[in-house]
């Protein structure tokens, strides 16, 4: 089965909860196994900075799904768990964000898709969870836990375990 990355946020309810309950959801699918997460990390907004600190984790997973249909599951999982894309303001608070970072090695662009995230090197709440979990993984011809050390990640604070 294919291997990919997601990276999880929320700064809206009690974030950990959330977060936690759509890691359930994705793993109790029969086509997709959690295989790693992350710690929860506390960290500050990123593009709309004036709004409450998010909770962010990563997740390395095995997907029987499509990257189309596995885009499909998690904003299902979004919106089961009180996302209104269209009410929301852009980078602003929500309950639960989930983006596909990676599917195996695959490079796709579409209205809908960009594989790899195009934001991803930008967001140290991506890569400093994702390097606790893939740090010797390459995507896009960088080392995540190089481009990791290379970010600033001031005000990112790992959380204690719950």
């Amino acid at each position: 089965m294919p291997d990919a990355y997601l990276a999880l946020g929320g700064n809206v309810g009690d974030s950990r909860a959330i977060l936690d309950r759509a890691v359930r959801m994705l793993d109790d699918s029969k086509d997709i196994t959690v295989t790693a997460r992350s710690s929860d990390y506390l960290t500050p907004p990123w593009g709309m900075t004036d709004q409450p600190p998010f909770v962010n984790l990563c997740l390395a997973i095995e997907t029987a799904l499509t990257p189309h249909q596995l885009l499909e599951r998690t904003q299902a999982v979004e919106r089961a768990l009180g996302r209104d894309r269209l009410a929301e303001t852009r980078w602003g608070p929500r309950t639960c964000d989930i983006d596909i970072l990676a599917y195996d090695d695959l490079t796709l662009s579409d209205r809908d898709l960009t594989l790899p995230h195009p934001l991803m090197f930008e967001r140290a709440f991506v890569l400093v969870p994702l390097a606790e979990i893939a740090g010797g993984k390459v995507i896009a011809g960088k080392r995540i836990d190089d481009a990791a050390r290379q970010i600033d990640g001031a005000g990112i604070q790992k959380l204690p375990a719950q």
